[in-house]
């Protein structure tokens, strides 16, 4: 049966099912409990809830101001928003300041779809990632995005966490979740040596898997890894798949710029030189459509990315 459940449920099933015995749990939203999943966790926790209104730079503000007193502060806001509008608030009062908040992107990549370029967070993952004592991290599915929050309110630092806006096919299940904070998930061909090794983050992970198995009909063996912890992004796990491999293909809902593509080139340049190849969305304002016709035009999709790596590899 299909998932039913997006990410961004998964995320405050998670926090409804902790805030129930942690009062200092706060939820923060900018005019968007409906889009963001939380109208459920207002509703039963309001002296734990705050919204913002359509102001993101407040939101984010606010959420600092939380954590400073000690509360666990998770402001969610549209990614497109939250990671421009809001992102001296990010450097300044959660990364700089360290803060305890983690700030929730949703809809991001090309969710909002015909909405066009001004509704979509393709330069993210970067903006993010460049604030010192950021994390960013782009949780794959729904079972994955519960180990994570769960892992996240754990610690006191602030994150970035970039989900998207509909419910995506399930790669592990409640029963077999392997999870360990900032290390990545292996999900093909460990320790094998294969053609190429597929990393992927996000979204784009099942397709990545979709790609290898068509790959493996073809007679190219591939490794996929679940990238989900793009920063601090597991290194180790970078170079083991490259040593193994014949060429590195990455994959992201984000520009080519400054993403996952950019970082695993820096690691396997610096450690075990090969060919990388980055497949992302184009430096341009992409096509309107729904996501997934967007990933198709783009060739992120599991057969555009077994083309793109047997077009490589001839």
């Amino acid at each position: 049966m299909a998932n039913t459940i997006p990410n961004r449920q998964a995320i405050c099933e998670t926090l409804m099912a902790r805030a129930a015995c942690d009062p200092d749990i706060f939820v923060l939203c900018s005019d968007s409990r409906g889009s963001a999943s939380l109208a459920p966790f207002a509703e039963k926790f309001p002296e734990q809830f705050v919204e913002a209104g359509i102001a993101e730079q407040n939101l984010v503000s606010i959420a600092a101001g939380l954590a400073a007193c000690g509360k666990k502060a998770f402001a969610a806001s549209p990614a497109c928003f939250l990671s421009t509008r809001s992102y001296e608030q990010a450097k300044v009062d959660c990364a700089y300041s360290g803060t305890n908040v983690k700030l929730i992107g949703i809809s991001g990549g090309v969710s909002y779809g015909a909405l066009g370029m001004s509704h979509h967070s393709a330069q993210d993952i970067a903006a993010m990632s460049a604030l010192p004592n950021m994390r960013v991290y782009l949780p794959s599915d729904r079972h994955q995005t519960k180990r994570l929050i769960e892992a996240l309110l754990e610690d006191e630092k602030p994150a970035y966490i970039r989900v998207g806006r509909n419910p995506v096919e399930d790669i592990y299940s409640d029963n077999d979740c392997p999870f360990e904070i900032d290390k990545a998930t292996w999900l093909k061909a460990r320790g094998q040596k294969v053609k190429a090794a597929l990393i992927a983050c996000g979204e784009m992970v099942r397709p990545a898997l979709e790609a290898a198995e068509i790959l493996e009909k073809d007679g190219l063996a591939a490794s996929v890894l679940d990238m989900y912890c793009v920063k601090p992004l597991d290194r180790e796990a970078v170079i083991e798949a490259a040593k193994s491999a014949d060429i590195v293909v990455t994959m992201e809902e984000h520009s080519p710029y400054g993403g996952l593509g950019s970082m695993v080139a820096q690691v396997v340049g610096g450690h075990c030189p090969r060919r990388v190849k980055c497949l992302a969305l184009p430096d341009a304002p992409v096509i309107t459509g729904t996501s997934s016709e967007v990933f198709a035009h783009y060739g992120l999709t599991g057969e555009g990315i077994a083309a793109a790596v047997e077009g490589i590899l001839k």
